[in-house]
């Protein structure tokens, strides 16, 4: 099993063998994050071929469901980022067909994606967030709903995107910003702005693989630019945190991991507000359950500091594949 980086990893071996194992990456798709999930399905293919599966790729379109049963895989690799791909949708069809697939079920995504309901799970098991309301994009637009800073940010979207900060009582809300941020429900969510360090833990098979802090060069925070254009941030693995902090971030990582029923590889990101000596305000921001593939993604790193190869990482995560996830 998988563990904390300063462990000697155990020798893996896969169960299902890659000489008779035809693995389809579903990539693409038509999210806001189409981009993003072609490089990560690209990436995540090339892997596979080289640890010698037979691989097909296909870029989803809304006829996946005939398409798959045709092309009979083994195993679907889920590279797909944002809606349908990581909402529970996707899920459902590979559910209906039978087909084992990779990362979290129907529920444990829904979940994931919707930042309020997985915000309440966490409340409930203890696990500290910052507080927030769902709000009209009129109400917002009329007055501050919580003395700023604060975030505004859409309830059910991946990869930081649509996100803006309010810092200030005298700062004008972009409508235009608001105009363009996907609804849910005819809402968005706004949420106390936590200063401080960006941190994220990567979770596999209920392990949790190491901490890594993201320190963004182009913007105040982590948004989409940070995460992939090229130089949009640094990474710092594992991340420099008193022994204490840094298991305590494993311990929610992966509670929130089981929390929400995640499956396979999840990655939590954090807030914290270093106020010296390892104190501070912790605040656990989302699970992402379809973490990026690409060649700047921080879950291949994580891993790679643990000890475990990208080619080894897919190969794991197509043998955890099932249905009924």
């Amino acid at each position: 099993m998988f563990g904390r980086k300063e462990q000697e990893p155990e020798q893996w071996r896969p169960r299902r063998d890659p000489a008779t194992t035809h693995v389809v990456v579903l990539m693409g798709g038509w999210s806001s994050e189409r981009e993003v999930s072609l490089s990560s399905g690209r990436a995540v293919a090339a892997a596979l071929r080289n640890a010698g599966y037979r691989v097909t790729e296909v870029d989803a379109k809304p006829n996946v469901m005939s398409v798959l049963p045709e092309l009979k895989p083994d195993v679907v690799f889920n590279a797909l980022h944002g809606t349908w791909g990581e909402d529970g949708k996707v899920q459902g069809v590979l559910e209906t067909l039978g087909i084992p697939y990779t990362h979290s079920g129907v529920l444990a995504s829904a979940l994931a994606m919707d930042k309020h309901l997985s915000k309440v799970v966490f409340e409930r098991v203890g696990i500290p967030v910052a507080s927030h309301l769902l709000v009209t994009p009129d109400e917002l637009m009329r007055e501050h709903p919580m003395p700023p800073p604060y975030v505004v940010k859409p309830v059910a979207e991946g990869s930081s995107v649509g996100i803006f900060i309010v810092r200030a009582e005298n700062e004008a809300l972009p409508p235009k910003t608001l105009q363009e941020m996907p609804l849910k429900d005819g809402k968005v969510m706004v949420e106390r702005y936590v200063p401080g360090r960006e941190l994220t833990c990567a979770v596999m098979g209920d392990v949790a693989l190491g901490v890594l802090e993201i320190v963004p060069l182009k913007a105040g925070f982590y948004d989409y630019a940070s995460k992939y254009d090229e130089g949009g941030s640094r990474h710092i693995c594992p991340a420099e945190l008193p022994e204490r902090l840094y298991l305590y971030i494993q311990q929610l990582a992966v509670k929130a991991h089981k929390a929400l029923g995640c499956k396979g590889i999840s990655r939590a990101d954090f807030r914290f507000h270093d106020q010296g000596r390892g104190e501070g305000e912790l605040v656990i921001l989302e699970v992402n359950t379809q973490p990026g593939m690409t060649p700047t993604s921080l879950v291949p790193e994580i891993a790679q500091h643990a000890g475990h190869s990208f080619e080894e990482l897919v190969a794991w995560m197509v043998d955890d594949a099932s249905v009924d996830r």
